[in-house]
C-alpha cells in the first residue's frame, strides 16, 4: 500500500483505481459498454491492495444504485456505475437520494457514447445531473480520470450528496500511462453505522421541502469548488479583449488544446471546465468578459454553452458552428476551429487542395475496402434461433430488445427495439392494439437471459396479467454476452469469484404465471420449429396465454469447449448452384461467396463446426464430412 508505480491502464481501469486509493469497499454495476471494465477492475485493485470490498453485478442499473447509496448511508464509501441509457433505470433513486444525501460518500460513474458506437442514444449525463441536482465531474484523460475519481469520493463526503463521474466512450477505451500508488498508508475504512433519522432517510413531503433547500445550499457552496477546478488561460495579463476564446471540457479539451498547438495558435485564450455542474459562473463570467467571442466544444450535446450568460458571444452546437450531433472526433473539432479562427480573423481561409482530395478520393475507390456490417459470431445459437422463428412464423411481427441479438435485423426477425425490456412491453401492446379491430397476428418477441432479468419480469407479469398471446423466446446463451461476458443471477459465483444463489431463468417464468414453458436447444432446428409452431398454438387457443420458449445454448466466446469440433467441418459439394440463399437468410461469416467460382464456400478459420448451415442450405449441398 502507498508504493508509487506507472502502469499503462484503460480509462476504465483509471477509474477504478481512483476508487479504491479513495476508500471504495461497495460497487455495484449493471454491464453496459462503455462502462463494462469498471467494476472488474476494482475487483482486482482491491484484491491487489487488501482493501475490503463487496462487488455485485445487479439486476439493473436502479438496483445497483440503490446498493451502493445503502452502503453511503451508514457510512462507508461506495460506488455504482453504468452506461448512460443505464442512468435513465436509476433516475428515479438518483434524484430522491440528492436531497436526503449520504453520510459516506457515492460516486456515480456514467459513461456516455457519442456517436452512438453501442447505444440507442447519445444523450448527455450532464443534463440528468442537473435534473437530479447532482454535482458532476468531467475528466478529459484516464490520468485525470483516477484524480478526479478520488477527488469524488471526498467532495461527495464532505458535502453529503452524491457526485457524478461523467466519462465518454473515447476516455474509457484510452489507454495513458497512470501513476498508480494505492491507498495511503494507514487509511482508516470506517464502519457502518445507521444513523437513524426518518425525518431525513424517510422524509415524508413536508420534509423533502426543507432537504431541497438544503441541497440548494449545498450546490451553492460547491460552486466556489467548480470555479476552483476550472481553470483558465490567457497568453497576457493585459485587459484588452480578445478576437476569439475557446471553452471545452472532457475529452474535446484535450483534443482541441493540442490542435491549436499544433495550428500555432495556442495564444488563443482557452477555458477548461472540470465541473460543469454546478457551474463555475464566476471563472464562466471572467472569460467572456475578457473575450469578443467564445467557441464551446463539448460532447454529446450543449451544456457549458446553456449556462454561459452572453448568449450573444457564445458560438457552439447550438448556433451551427459545432454538429449538433454526433462524436467530436480530431477532424470535426479541427473544423470547427478553423471556421472560428477565420471568422474572428485571426487565420486567413485556406485554400481546398483540390488536387490532394482527388487523390484521396481515387486512393479509397482503388483500395475497394469491403463494407461490413455487424453481424453474429459464427456459429452463435442466436442466428439459429432467428432462422428457426422466420421458418415458424414468415409473416410474424417481430419485436425484440437491447443485446447481441438485435442483430437479428440482419435476418429479418427484428421489427422494434426501444430499450430494455420492451420486447415484452412492445409485443403485449401490439397484441391489444390488433384485438380493439379483432385482428389475429402472430407476435413473437425476442429478448436475452441477461435483459430478462434486468427488466423482463415485471414487463412478462403484466403481459401474463393483462391476457395478451404472444410468443417469447428468451435467447439464453448464459452470460450477458455483448458488453464481456458478466454474469447473470443463473450463476453460482459474482464478479468477486464469492457464492451466489443461482435462480434458474424457467423459475423466474415460471413466478411470473407462465403457463407454457418449453426448452430447446437451437442448433436442433426442427425441434425448435416444432416447439414454437405448438407455443402459438398455446398462445392464440381460446384458453391461453403469453407463451415462453427458452432457446438455450452456450455462448461459445464464454464458452471455449461449446466450439470444440466433435466431428468433421462442413463443406460444400458440388450441388452448390450459388443460389446465395444460406448468405442472404443465415449470414453467417464462415460462410463465404467465391466471386470465381460463383458459388459459396466455408472458412475453416472461422467454422464453429456447429452444423446449422446444413439444415438451411434448401439444396443440401452443404454435408458433414466426405460422405454427408
Amino acid at each position: 500500500m502507498g508504493r508509487r508505480e506507472r502502469q499503462v491502464l484503460l480509462g476504465n481501469e483509471a477509474i477504478a483505481v481512483g476508487l479504491v486509493e479513495g476508500g471504495c469497499q461497495v460497487i455495484a454495476g449493471y454491464p453496459g459498454t462503455p462502462s463494462s471494465e469498471i467494476l472488474p477492475s476494482a475487483v482486482k485493485w482491491g484484491k491487489k491492495w487488501s482493501v475490503p470490498m463487496y462487488a455485485e453485478w445487479s439486476t439493473n442499473e436502479k438496483v445497483a444504485f440503490d446498493q451502493a447509496y445503502a452502503a453511503a448511508v451508514v457510512g462507508k464509501r461506495a460506488a455504482c456505475c453504468m452506461k448512460q441509457v443505464g442512468l435513465n433505470v436509476a433516475c428515479d433513486s438518483l434524484t430522491s437520494a440528492t436531497y436526503t444525501g449520504v453520510s459516506g460518500a457515492l460516486v456515480v460513474v456514467s459513461c456516455d457514447d457519442p456517436g452512438p458506437h453501442s447505444s440507442q442514444t447519445e444523450q448527455d449525463s450532464r443534463r440528468m445531473a442537473w435534473l437530479a441536482k447532482v454535482p458532476v465531474l468531467d475528466p478529459q484523460s484516464p490520468a485525470q480520470a483516477r484524480w478526479l475519481a478520488r477527488e469524488a469520493l471526498d467532495i461527495s463526503h464532505r458535502f453529503s450528496i452524491p457526485v457524478m463521474l461523467r466519462s465518454v466512450t473515447r476516455l474509457s477505451h484510452a489507454r495513458q500511462v497512470v501513476e498508480v500508488n494505492g491507498p495511503p498508508p494507514g487509511m482508516i475504512l470506517p464502519k457502518a453505522s445507521f444513523p437513524r433519522d426518518p425525518c431525513r432517510w424517510a422524509a415524508t413531503p413536508r420534509f423533502r421541502l426543507l432537504l431541497h433547500a438544503e441541497l440548494n445550499e449545498k450546490l451553492r457552496k460547491m460552486e466556489a469548488l467548480s470555479n476552483r477546478y476550472a481553470r483558465a488561460f490567457f497568453p497576457s495579463s493585459s485587459t484588452a479583449e480578445y478576437p476569439l476564446g475557446v471553452v471545452a471540457s472532457g475529452v474535446p479539451a484535450l483534443v482541441a488544446k493540442e490542435l491549436l498547438e499544433e495550428r500555432g495558435f495556442s495564444h488563443v485564450p482557452f477555458l477548461e471546465i472540470t465541473m460543469p455542474f454546478p457551474f463555475p459562473r464566476k471563472r464562466g463570467a471572467i472569460f467572456l468578459e475578457r473575450c469578443k467571442v467564445v467557441l464551446v466544444l463539448e460532447e454529446p450535446d450543449a451544456f457549458i454553452e446553456v449556462h454561459l450568460q452572453e448568449r450573444n458571444k457564445v458560438l457552439g452546437r447550438m448556433t451551427g458552428h459545432v454538429p449538433k450531433e454526433g462524436e467530436l472526433l480530431p477532424e470535426i473539432l479541427d473544423a470547427s476551429l478553423e471556421k472560428a479562427l477565420v471568422d474572428a480573423g485571426i487565420k486567413k481561409r485556406a485554400r481546398r487542395n483540390r488536387r490532394r482530395d482527388a487523390l484521396l478520393q481515387k486512393a479509397m475507390e482503388e483500395a475497394k475496402l469491403p463494407r461490413r456490417r455487424p453481424t453474429l459470431c459464427p456459429g452463435c445459437p442466436h442466428r439459429a434461433s432467428f432462422f428457426a422463428i422466420k421458418r415458424a412464423f414468415p409473416k410474424a411481427i417481430y419485436p425484440s430488445d437491447i443485446g447481441c441479438y438485435t442483430l437479428g435485423a440482419n435476418l429479418g426477425v427484428v421489427d422494434t427495439v426501444l430499450d430494455m425490456g420492451s420486447g415484452i412491453t412492445m409485443a403485449s401492446g401490439l397484441y391489444h392494439a390488433f384485438q380493439l379491430d379483432g385482428l389475429k397476428r402472430p407476435i413473437v418477441a425476442t429478448m436475452g437471459d441477461s435483459t430478462f432479468y434486468h427488466s423482463g419480469t415485471a414487463a412478462l407479469l403484466n403481459a401474463v396479467h393483462t391476457g395478451s398471446r404472444f410468443v417469447l423466446v428468451i435467447l439464453d446463451n448464459g452470460v450477458t454476452a455483448m458488453t464481456g461476458m458478466q454474469s447473470t443471477p443463473a450463476w453460482d459465483h459474482g464478479p468477486d469469484g464469492s457464492a451466489a444463489i443461482p435462480i434458474p431463468l424457467e423459475r423466474v417464468v415460471r413466478g411470473c404465471g407462465v403457463e407454457f414453458l418449453a426448452i430447446c436447444d437451437p442448433y436442433n432446428l426442427e425441434d425448435m420449429v416444432k416447439t414454437l409452431k405448438e407455443a402459438w398454438q398455446y398462445a392464440s387457443s381460446p384458453d391461453g396465454s403469453v407463451a415462453v420458449v427458452i432457446a438455450r445454448h452456450p455462448c461459445l466466446l464464454h464458452e471455449p469447449k461449446a466450439r470444440e469440433i466433435r466431428g468433421p467441418l462442413p463443406k460444400v459439394t458440388d450441388r452448390c448452384k450459388g443460389c446465395r440463399y444460406c448468405l442472404e437468410q443465415f449470414e453467417c461469416p464462415a460462410l463465404i461467396w467465391d466471386e470465381k467460382g460463383e458459388r459459396v464456400t466455408i472458412s475453416e478459420g472461422l467454422c464453429s463446426a456447429c452444423g446449422v448451415c446444413l439444415l438451411v442450405c434448401p439444396k443440401g449441398a452443404i454435408i458433414r464430412g466426405e460422405d454427408g
